[in-house]
């Protein structure tokens, strides 16, 4: 509805440019010598409500070039006239916007050849071709603008878009991983025991860890629905208390932790990632320490474990995952070998304007 009202008055306000330039050559020059550019420019103009189409400019400069050269070999009127330029005004501005590169340039270098074909058949600057340059310098300033503004615009959306598919993978990532490497080692363990008892044990472990990955992509998708909501600090002794692997030393500062969400959440993914690391990439390591601490300024989140020397690379998304974390809060993470044996990974994340 818009875009139909925007075009009716477009097309209103081209009628009007044309009944006002018919009166003044009519009144001027008398006779019937404003047929000529009454008529050129009405073709004009009808063209440039059909701006959308690839032919449009081209087919405006072609009669304005055409007018131009009857009305210098006539004698009649200099063209293009004011209406007229009104009309290749909207063409080039409306290509140099949103046609590729080549095709907009081509109809800029029409649009200049127009305006010094009236410089030339005015035989110098008189009024006519002086608002012939003014209306092509403008359609191409606005064209240009538009066109960049659209350029930021889609680029934006793009990133927004990105930013979301990330967040999305990170998420998913963290749960699933998590979770499913819980069932994944109580399946192993199934294998190896001989003992109905322990086989009881080992289902009801993978019952568990089935229940609270169906939960955390519940979480996931209310996430999507609703935005991110906070984590409780107290959630990370939940977590380590449900890993399936070494036994974990977890070490909270002894101040009350009131966190921003974001914070909450990031320190939460960090410490879930790298005990899901430690049961896949280091399932011999006696002891893990996670180590939280806080400032005015940023909370410190270290990770640590004496596995062997000898281990496969823990790079993946899931690394990948919680730097890009991180680092969207303008913090830091590291993570790598310790001196002699077993991994660290540490994170360091600003509390920002909110603490």
């Amino acid at each position: 509805m818009r875009d139909l009202l925007a075009g009716v008055g477009f097309a209103l306000a081209l009628a009007l440019a044309l009944a006002l330039q018919a009166f003044a050559v009519a009144d001027s020059w008398g006779g019937r010598y404003w047929v000529v550019g009454c008529v050129a420019g009405a073709v004009v103009c009808g063209l440039a409500l059909l701006r959308r189409r690839v032919w449009a400019a081209g087919a405006g400069l072609a009669v304005a070039s055409g007018a131009v050269a009857v009305a210098w070999l006539a004698g009649l009127p200099g063209e293009p006239s004011p209406a007229m330029a009104l009309g290749l005004a909207v063409l080039v501005g409306a290509t140099v916007r949103v046609r590729p590169l080549v095709p907009a340039c081509a109809v800029v270098v029409g649009g200049f050849a127009v305006v010094v074909g009236s410089w030339f058949a005015a035989a110098g600057l008189s009024g006519v071709p002086t608002v012939n340059a003014l209306g092509w310098l403008g359609a191409v300033a606005c064209g240009l603008g538009l066109r960049l503004l659209d350029a930021r615009h889609a680029a934006s959306a793009e990133a927004a878009r990105r930013d979301e598919r990330l967040a999305l993978a990170r998420e998913l990532h963290d749960v699933v991983a998590h979770h499913v490497m819980g069932i994944v080692l109580h399946a192993q363990a199934m294998r190896k025991v001989r003992r109905p008892a322990g086989l009881e044990e080992s289902l009801a472990g993978i019952e568990t860890a089935s229940t609270e990955a169906l939960v955390a992509m519940r979480r996931v998708v209310g996430l999507l629905r609703e935005g991110p909501s906070a984590t409780r600090p107290e959630q990370l002794g939940d977590l380590v208390a449900r890993f399936d692997g070494p036994p974990v030393l977890l070490r909270l500062p002894e101040d009350e932790l009131a966190w921003p969400a974001e914070v909450s959440s990031t320190v939460y993914r960090i410490v879930q990632e790298s005990l899901t690391n430690v049961a896949r990439h280091a399932p011999r390591a006696h002891a893990v320490t996670v180590e939280v601490g806080q400032d005015r300024r940023a909370v410190t989140v270290e990770v640590a474990d004496d596995g062997p020397p000898v281990r496969v690379n823990r790079g993946g998304y899931g690394l990948v995952g919680m730097r890009e974390r991180v680092e969207a809060l303008g913090g830091t993470l590291s993570a790598g070998p310790r001196p002699g044996h077993g991994w660290t990974v540490r994170a360091t994340v600003p509390l920002g304007a909110s603490r």
